[in-house]
């Protein structure tokens, strides 16, 4: 399956919906997608998982890597909308505990005013 990839702007935040399966063969089209976003000037992302059936390791290490380039330039990148099987990935390596993980993209933009909002 193919990874489409768009992005949109809402309250200063550039806003990435990813659909399709993040593998071995998909992750570096993930990668390239948020780099170029990042080198664009956005750094503060939220990537909204509701529509990924499936993450591997690859994608998680292509997000993980993101985290830390937009942190060194002071931004952020939080998830929202993983489904349960994605969430699994992320509790089973810890990185639940690295990523703020939201429901939805309303909550990931709410959680900006209010950063316990996250769920």
């Amino acid at each position: 399956m193919d990874l489409t990839v768009t992005r949109r702007q809402q309250d200063g935040r550039s806003i990435l919906h990813l659909v399709g399966e993040i593998d071995v063969s998909t992750a570096p089209r993930l990668r390239d997608e948020l780099s170029r976003v990042i080198s664009e000037g956005s750094h503060d992302l939220i990537v909204d998982l509701s529509d990924v059936p499936f993450l591997d390791s690859t994608g998680l290490g292509v997000l993980v890597g993101r985290l830390k380039a937009v942190r060194l330039l002071d931004g952020d990148l939080v998830l929202a909308g993983a489904q349960e099987r994605t969430l699994r990935n992320f509790r089973i390596t810890g990185l639940d505990q690295v990523f703020r993980l939201f429901d939805s993209v309303d909550a990931a933009l709410a959680a900006r005013v209010e950063p316990d909002a996250a769920s």
